[in-house]
């Protein structure tokens, strides 16, 4: 059978970014600031589409390296007068401010592409799905809709692949559809190794794996189903970690029985907290608007700039999830 999108009301603007990016001789790819493997996986992934698609075009992918992530591919960064004669194309980031790079503001046209609730309208282009699990299916799904205009490779399959386990946390969350896993055995019939990037994503640093002993020994639960921990900076002193090793424990609470919505607080050098939310179905996404923050319904990110403010968002939290009524029961 072949493979179709389902995103047809979308072709008319698949179709502008196609033609756009057969307009440019230069591309520049960008994505938000701490990079997880959607960013990265949907910034490169593209890139590779359109070096395998167009061999003539220039194509940059700009922002910071995480090493945690280098197994997926590095950044090729370019110079400033570059941007003058470029189109840039942001993926998986929700709102200007969380671009991560230089110089993009010079580019004489901009691209957004994102599954992010839009919060903040940029780009000469705009391509907002909420409903795909990632923006790595997006850019999978780009490749789909004009299969005899764009290819994909071995490199860009792998990539697109590992963007959408990520934000799936493996096909787990709500976001996750059937077209995402139809969308997925079509990228697994490249060549690249599932499994060995699976067990790549997996691998976890040993003080990790003491810091997710900490958090399932010091989590706290209250009647309402609503958990939380906070992460000192003497803690993770003590534990050798730093904020960006945190990411990888933040969906652990969600197999506690009786944890409906949670938060991981991260304290920074400066004071100041980093608010990781998560829920099984109350709404957190708009707390996170009130608190300098944002993203999906299920899935938020805030600051909170004391103790003081984390537990006004616990009780923002708590309030969502007593007033909230399963879906079986409305």
């Amino acid at each position: 059978m072949t493979l179709q999108t389902v995103n047809t009301k979308d072709n008319t603007l698949k179709r502008d970014i196609l033609d756009t990016i057969k307009k440019w001789d230069t591309i520049i790819i960008h994505r938000h600031q701490r990079p997880d493997p959607d960013a990265i996986g949907s910034q490169c992934g593209l890139a590779e589409i359109i070096k395998a698609s167009f061999p003539d075009k220039q194509v940059y992918t700009a922002g910071s390296d995480n090493d945690s992530l280098a197994f997926l591919q590095k950044m090729k960064q370019p110079e400033k007068e570059v941007y003058e004669k470029a189109l840039v194309i942001v993926t998986d980031t929700a709102n200007v401010k969380r671009i991560d790079g230089e110089h993009f503001e010079l580019a004489k046209e901009w691209i957004k592409i994102d599954h992010h609730p839009k919060d903040d309208s940029y780009g000469d282009i705009e391509w907002v799905n909420t409903a795909a699990s990632s923006c790595s299916e997006m850019i999978a799904d780009l490749w789909i809709t004009f299969k005899d205009e764009l290819t994909m490779s071995d490199e860009a399959a792998r990539l697109l692949y590992a963007g959408i386990v990520g934000d799936t946390n493996r096909f787990l969350y709500q976001a996750t559809s059937s077209y995402t896993m139809q969308i997925s055995a079509a990228l697994m019939t490249f060549s690249f190794s599932h499994t060995a990037l699976n067990n790549r994503m997996n691998v976890i640093k040993p003080p990790v794996a003491k810091l997710m002993g900490y958090v399932l020994d010091k989590f706290s639960i209250n009647d309402h189903g609503v958990g939380h921990i906070i992460l000192t900076q003497e803690t993770l002193s003590k534990m050798g970690i730093e904020d960006k090793d945190t990411n990888g424990i933040v969906s652990l609470p969600g197999s506690i029985e009786g944890v409906l919505s949670w938060g991981i607080f991260v304290e920074q050098v400066e004071g100041h907290y980093r608010c990781r939310l998560r829920s099984k179905g109350p709404v957190i996404n708009e707390i996170a608007k009130n608190h300098d923050g944002g993203g999906h319904p299920l899935a938020s990110g805030a600051n909170a700039m004391n103790q003081e403010e984390v537990e006004v968002i616990l009780a923002e939290i708590t309030d969502a999830a007593r007033n909230w009524v399963p879906e079986e029961e409305n």
